[in-house]
């Protein structure tokens, strides 16, 4: 074989594996998907905000869709925008979580091993969908968090809304 051939034959060798690779990667349970330029590390939760929340998949107590406002890192005011949010909201309102308490949720699931603990984040750092599932052939142990709506409250904001709908804390 001339060395011309030999060098053709490791270049088609060579782009043949690397199509191969491209077709087989896959995500672990500790990459998560960020936006670009940011690090899932860079965002910090802020003291006060509101987001909505959609809770779904497995049979958690947190299902359904909530707008949740946090004063000083707390849970103030979550108000259920379905009949499964309500009936969490007006049973179990300790339940609605903050950013935070979502995060760390994930990282729990990271630190105990899950098949799947993922997340997404939007281009400031924040979350917007957090994908849980501790054992994959597990029936409903799955949580699927996708979070809309987010907004930093201003340095003018009181955090006060006059609504005293399940108020933590208090």
């Amino acid at each position: 074989m001339t060395a011309r051939a030999v060098s053709g034959a490791v270049l088609i060798g060579g782009i043949v594996c690397a199509v191969a690779a491209c077709g087989t990667a896959t995500s672990t349970s500790s990459e998560a998907e960020t936006a670009p330029g940011h690090a899932r590390g860079d965002w910090q939760e802020p003291s006060s905000y509101t987001y909505t929340l959609r809770s779904s998949e497995g049979e958690r107590s947190l299902l359904g869709t909530f707008r949740i406002s946090v004063l000083d890192g707390k849970v103030v005011r979550a108000v259920g925008l379905d009949d499964s949010a309500r009936s969490t909201v007006e049973s179990a309102p300790d339940a609605v979580p903050t950013l935070g308490e979502l995060l760390a949720e994930l990282e729990q699931a990271r630190r105990d091993d899950a098949d799947t603990a993922e997340a997404g984040y939007a281009a400031d750092g924040h979350p917007v969908r957090i994908v849980l599932d501790w054992e994959e052939n597990a029936v409903d142990d799955e949580a699927r968090y996708d979070i809309t709506a987010y907004e930093p409250a201003n340095a003018k904001s009181t955090g006060s809304t006059g609504d005293t709908t399940a108020r933590r804390g208090t």
